[in-house]
């Protein structure tokens, strides 16, 4: 999750097209320059570890569009997919409130 967060702040879109799954994977990833990424609060984590396939993980990013600030909540899927933990969509539920 950190890693991701770092590549959005960075602007690698390859990084995130390299971590996200296959069968959710956008084609391509355009990102804003005009968000700045300020801040991640890991809130919480269920599953991930090392015998698990999946995980999720819920968080807040902080950021800026121009001179406003906005944040995302999300409780993000992962699934441990050929050794490497790769991001696979948000729980909907989460995105409703």
């Amino acid at each position: 999750m950190r890693a991701r967060y770092s590549a959005y702040a960075l602007g690698d879109a390859d990084y995130l097209v390299r971590t996200w799954h296959p069968d959710t994977r956008p084609l391509a990833i355009d990102l804003d320059p005009e968000v700045r990424w300020v801040r991640l609060e890991v809130l919480a984590a269920v599953g991930g570890g090392m015998l698990d396939r999946t995980g999720t993980v819920e968080f807040v990013a902080h950021h800026r569009v121009v001179d406003r600030a906005a944040e995302l909540h999300e409780v993000s899927r992962f699934e441990r997919l050929d050794g490497a933990w790769v991001y696979v969509d948000p729980d909907e539920a989460s995105l409703l409130g």
